[in-house]
């Protein structure tokens, strides 16, 4: 596995970490071992997203980069935002969304790196996106204060919520049962067949970073050293631990085979790897600790994934349709404008299912690298040959 980081300091950071056995005193400590510095982009890093191939970072400099993890390469630029990457967000190893200040959301085509469709998303900047555990749904949040929902079936606007305040994350649940939208320190818990809020969690601080831990135990760290455990279902505390000694700015969750793991990075300029307990009341054991002695923003965990993470996720709950009878239900139950979305500008490609192949899409936005172009013409030419 490989932990990547990104930073003020326009860099890209790469750490291979190696499980070790447990020692005498019965305590497991991993070993990293610093693999790669990255340097692409000229402003600070504000994104990073992985898959089992590819590591993509966003930046203040309006690009997405791309980096070969396999070959350890830089595998070129997306150029298509006017705007700070603000997230960045995979379905698999077949798309990419990305979202930005421009109030732009893209879907990529993961493989071709080609930009499939690009929606008008907010009439703000896009602060956060997430995407359904099935890829049928989305939801992403702005400063226009709406929470938004995606049909990426179709590549449209579903509804929009007025929130009153703007959002800065939003995120699903493993399962996709229910998501959490996050202003400045409140956690709103909706629940998918409802689509209302069903309980709010308060933290001390601003949140900066939340991750679900399962689909009731929910992660959050905020602008402080501590990270807390919320229940989403009875709103309460079960944990909390001191992580850094500083503001805590990143996490990342994941599960191998033998262990539940929980990574933090800080402004105080360390990565920690956490072991988790089965019972989430107990506070994780530190598997290990990296100085990277920058200021580090972002976070992301690379895994081998035909080796290392279980091969089969938790079935997703699938989305019901929103029917214009539950719309006026949300609305009377929330006080909050919920609404259908009518006019929607027409697309700029064709429909882009994230749950199977898509059609033509568009170009002119796609990887900015020479090498790339050349052999996509190259293939071109030997089909015309064919056909000839």
């Amino acid at each position: 596995m490989e932990v990547v980081a990104g930073c003020y300091e326009q860099v890209l950071f790469g750490f291979a970490v190696h499980p070790e056995p447990e020692g005498d005193g019965h305590r497991e400590r991993w070993a990293p071992v610093a693999d790669f510095t990255h340097h692409a982009h000229t402003a600070s890093l504000s994104a990073v997203a992985v898959n089992s191939r590819f590591v993509v970072t966003g930046s203040k400099d309006e690009t997405i980069h791309i980096y070969d993890m396999k070959k350890k390469v830089d595998h070129g630029a997306l150029m298509h935002h006017n705007g700070t990457i603000t997230c960045l967000k995979f379905h698999g190893n077949r798309h990419l969304i990305s979202g930005a200040e421009d109030g732009l959301i893209c879907v990529w085509d993961a493989r071709r790196w080609e930009c499939l469709k690009s929606m008008r998303a907010h009439k703000g900047h896009v602060t956060f996106l997430s995407i359904h555990p099935s890829g049928k749904l989305a939801l992403s949040v702005g400063t226009d204060k709406t929470l938004r929902t995606w049909n990426l079936v179709e590549g449209r606007s579903a509804f929009i919520k007025n929130i009153k305040q703007s959002a800065h994350i939003v995120e699903w649940s493993p399962k996709g049962e229910k998501y959490v939208v996050v202003i400045l320190n409140r956690i709103d818990v909706y629940q998918l067949d409802t689509a209302s809020v069903s309980g709010t969690i308060t933290n001390e601080r601003r949140v900066s970073s939340v991750t679900f831990l399962s689909e009731s135990v929910l992660a959050v760290a905020g602008d402080e050293e501590v990270v807390r455990f919320f229940d989403c279902d009875s709103l309460t505390c079960v944990s909390e631990f001191k992580a850094h000694e500083n503001r805590v700015k990143d996490m990342f969750s994941f599960e191998t085979p033998e262990h539940h793991v929980l990574v933090t990075a800080s402004s105080d300029g360390f990565i920690k790897m956490w072991k988790l307990k089965q019972d989430k009341k107990v506070s994780p054991s530190l598997l290990c600790e990296i100085n990277t002695n920058a200021r580090l923003t972002c976070l992301g965990v690379w895994l081998d994934r035909r080796t290392d993470t279980k091969e089969s996720p938790p079935a997703a709950a699938e989305p019901a349709p929103v029917s214009k009878e539950q719309s006026r239900r949300n609305k009377k139950e929330s006080g909050h404008a919920v609404q259908e979305e009518e006019k929607q500008p027409k697309p700029d490609a064709e429909k882009c299912s994230l749950t199977g192949d898509s059609n033509k899409p568009t170009r002119g936005n796609s990887l900015a690298s020479a090498k790339k172009r050349k052999t996509v013409e190259m293939l071109e030419k030997k089909r015309k040959k064919k056909k000839i």
